[in-house]
């Protein structure tokens, strides 16, 4: 009897494929929008991947959002509650891309849940601290103002829409360079090999080609 081949880490596969391949072997599956592009990062080479954990910001109101209760530190422990070692913090701005969500201190809270990174929809502060935090950090460019009088973290782990991506909990978030996908949980593992798949086909026409070999066109 054959023993069977123990899976691949799926990070260990994403580290194999470009961000490109993977939307291209997701979109062989889905039609629906699933990339977000023109991110900014303090290190774009840095791979950000793993399951979402999600944060939905609302207009800042202390009558109805006290900060006392709605707080980042708060209503991050929710968000981690249980455990999120290795996932990535998706940070839906709702409308205020152009607003801090965060910066360097608070970002500290991730590296001491063992998270791997953030993707945020607004913008955050701190770049260089982030820069060196161990972090994968994808956001809509560095800010130098506090937000926190204009957007406030409201709730966790529900559904969110980040630039017309709809990303629910347990999600795989995919970014590098400036560009980010989200994979169902499910398909991840299905797409990273057909990603994989495509780009040794692909590498291997690219070598004839280049030899020579390939049609003339």
């Amino acid at each position: 009897m054959t023993a069977t081949q123990p899976e691949e880490p799926l990070l260990d596969l994403a580290r194999q494929v470009g961000i490109a391949d993977a939307q291209d072997a997701l979109g062989r599956l889905h039609r629906h929008r699933s990339h977000v592009v023109d991110l900014a990062s303090p290190d774009p080479g840095r791979l950000l991947f793993g399951p979402a954990v999600t944060m939905s910001f609302f207009p800042t109101c202390e009558e109805s959002l006290p900060a006392a209760t709605y707080n980042f530190a708060d209503v991050f422990d929710e968000a981690v509650r249980g455990g999120a070692r290795g996932a990535v913090l998706v940070m839906a701005s709702n409308g205020y891309s152009n607003v801090s969500m965060g910066g360097g201190t608070k970002m500290s809270r991730l590296v001491g849940s063992g998270l791997a990174g953030v993707l945020a929809e607004g913008r955050l502060r701190d770049f260089g601290e982030l820069a060196g935090s161990g972090l994968a950090v994808y956001c809509r460019g560095e800010a130098v103002r506090w937000g926190g009088d204009t957007v406030t973290p409201f709730e966790t782990n529900r559904p969110v829409v980040v630039s017309g991506v709809g990303i629910r909990p347990g999600d795989y978030i995919f970014a590098q360079g400036s560009s980010a996908i989200s994979i169902p949980r499910a398909q991840v593992r299905a797409v990273l090999d057909d990603a994989r798949r495509t780009m040794e086909s692909e590498a291997r026409q690219a070598a004839e080609w280049s030899a020579g070999s390939g049609p003339d066109r």
